[in-house]
């Protein structure tokens, strides 16, 4: 697996000063800006002809993955002599990881919500509360065993789950409930666990982007009954592909085992599902090897990892969160452990700001800076929601204001996944040109 220079890059030596140079740098970044933001109202936009603040971006910085010799070593000795036995291993570091009772890997984020829709067992027209705000794996497998979607909006500062609105779209049909911890943010669990409980709902969690965050010390995936996450290679976790299913009871790791691994591996012989041993159910969605060994190996460091991208991160959002009108995605509590990952999501208040999100991500672009006006694809806008071949009974749709003002108003950046002073400072710089000059973009 080659990097950028295989003869010079070495894995942990370049992880490891990550993480050091994360907490080195702060201090500079942050003495630096209060000089910097008087000279940039003197500065000249490049967007009017002026010079970038970072002439030369280092498009290395958002590489990912990060494969080196490391990996590729082991999986050319892994050719050699395939064998599976990374994938039980795996399934064992995953449950010691996260302190869940039961794992079970799958080739894909999206074979885990397929084989967790079976293994509720609902009857169907059973409905299942899930954000618009999200890829279309947390709904589409649902159609297949008859269950029902009700959209919940989002709250547009978190992108995560609104209980609020959840409580109003509660029908005697709900049966189940599906946060989705959006970008590495955690959603509000004790408090979505603590009223699922009161109306006798079954709690799922939608971990794609979360592999190592935690709420209260405890880990996401394990305030639920079920939950899934993702290898998909923009994750945290890159298996390139591959997936994996938590579960709280023997009952339903072993009922979703069955749906996609004929071999029923991890099911005791008294388990009424020991039976289809051989057989299964019909599909095969077992993960594979390789991916399995890249997951384990990329574990290695993932807490250091995740560490050192916080760190850098917050170097560059405490200084842009100053501006006026600028705010990143945060819950605000204290008790939440998150991680960054594909994007560093902020937001305009465009009349705080005084200018339009375009001007600006217009501005910044000129300026060498990555931003887009990211407009995520809503689930409920989609035409599948509305044709009832494909449905027990069709979804309601209705207006989701909290999903359409994210989208109004999200700058995107990217999640910088190397030690990069250098293009801290840079998007430092041409932030505060850029909102120096706000009034002439507006």
């Amino acid at each position: 697996m080659s990097s950028t220079n295989p003869k010079t890059d070495n894995n942990l030596a370049t992880r490891r000063s990550f993480l050091q140079a994360s907490t080195v740098a702060a201090a500079g970044v942050a003495l630096n800006s209060a000089g910097s933001a008087s000279a940039a109202a003197t500065e000249k936009l490049a967007i009017q002809g002026g010079s970038a603040a970072i002439p030369n971006p280092n498009t290395d910085a958002w590489r990912w993955p990060r494969y080196t010799e490391v990996e590729g070593e082991a999986l050319a000795k892994m050719l050699m002599a395939p064998d599976y036995s990374d994938i039980p291993a795996l399934e064992e570091e995953w449950k010691e990881q996260t302190g869940a009772p039961y794992a079970k890997a799958y080739c894909n984020g999206t074979s885990v919500l397929l084989s967790m829709y079976f293994a509720l067992n609902l009857p169907p027209g059973s409905e299942i509360m899930v954000p618009s705000y999200t890829f279309f794996a947390s709904v589409v497998p649902m159609r297949l065993f008859g269950l029902v979607p009700v959209f919940v909006d989002i709250n547009p500062r978190t992108l995560n789950f609104d209980l609020e609105d959840a409580k109003k779209r509660l029908t005697p049909n709900t049966r189940a409930i599906l946060p989705v911890h959006w970008i590495g943010l955690p959603c509000d669990m004790d408090a979505i666990s603590d009223w699922a409980k009161e109306e006798g709902l079954i709690v799922l969690e939608d971990c794609a982007h979360a592999q190592y965050a935690k709420l209260k010390g405890k880990h996401m995936g394990t305030f639920s009954d079920m939950a899934i996450f993702s290898y998909q290679m923009s994750k945290p976790l890159p298996g390139i592909e591959g997936g994996m299913g938590l579960y709280s009871t023997q009952e339903y790791h072993d009922r979703a085992t069955i749906f996609g691994h004929y071999d029923t591996p991890g099911i005791p012989a008294d388990s009424a599902y020991k039976k289809y041993h051989g057989t299964g159910l019909g599909t095969k969605t077992r993960m594979h090897p390789l991916a399995a060994k890249l997951i384990r190996l990329q574990m290695r460091d993932l807490k250091e990892r995740v560490a050192a991208g916080v760190a850098q991160t917050r170097r560059l959002n405490d200084v842009l969160t100053q501006l006026p009108g600028l705010y990143e995605q945060t819950s605000g509590r204290s008790d939440v452990e998150r991680l960054y990952y594909e994007w560093n999501m902020l937001f305009i208040d465009e009349k705080e700001a005084g200018v339009s999100r375009q001007a600006v991500v217009d501005a910044l672009r000129a300026e060498g800076v990555r931003a887009d006006a990211l407009a995520y694809r809503l689930q409920h806008e989609q035409p599948l929601y509305k044709e009832a071949e494909w449905w027990h009974h069709l979804p309601t749709i209705t207006e989701l204001p909290g999903s359409t003002a994210a989208n109004a108003t999200s700058i995107a950046l990217p999640y910088f996944t190397t030690d990069a002073p250098e293009m801290v400072e840079g998007y430092i710089k041409a932030f505060e040109k850029v909102w120096a000059h706000r009034k002439e973009l507006a």
